[in-house]
């Protein structure tokens, strides 16, 4: 995830080309599709039930919020996405996956503004691999997940991303 906001990123300050950033920042926010997944496991935990349709309504109704009006879209094609995640069915993944994605965010974005420090604390992060748990690992990255800084962050990047799509369309 962290790679991907880099080239993400860095591909955006050097594109010249709209229409390419335009592009990156679509599947930006395409990926960002998770929020569905929040919704399911807080409809599970009120005891509400799911079915395939209801799946698919909130589905289409995050696109349609995330792409705004203007973009006109398959409601069937774009709803039915949500049957390709199998995790929806994991207890808590949804969460380790945001908290990931948030994690990303922060660590990119450090490295990218020249924060002192921030690449090694990267690699250092990555050479840790599976030695020591995320979340520590994490912490001794700059990224304390035990707060929810590094969530807010990454709902102001997603907001970026829309903000950006709005001024170059």
């Amino acid at each position: 995830e962290t790679a991907e906001s880099l080239l993400r990123q860095l591909m955006e300050t050097e594109e010249e080309s709209n229409r390419n950033v335009i592009f990156i920042l679509a599947v930006m926010l395409e990926r960002q599709r998770i929020l569905v997944e929040r919704d399911v496991h807080e409809r599970v935990g009120r005891g509400e039930g799911l079915s395939a349709p209801l799946l698919g309504e909130l589905t289409a109704d995050l696109f349609a919020e995330g792409f705004g009006p203007d973009v006109e879209l398959d409601r069937d094609r774009v709803g039915i996405t949500w049957a390709q995640f199998s995790h929806l069915y994991s207890p808590f993944y949804v969460y380790q996956y945001t908290t990931g994605i948030s994690g990303a965010h922060v660590l990119g974005r450090a490295v990218l503004e020249g924060e002192p420090g921030a690449a090694e604390r990267y690699v250092a992060f990555l050479s840790a691999g599976g030695s020591r748990y995320p979340i520590d690992a994490l912490r001794d990255a700059g990224v304390d997940l035990a707060s929810p800084a590094p969530v807010e962050a990454a709902f102001e990047t997603l907001s970026s991303f829309v903000d950006e799509l709005e001024a170059l369309a």
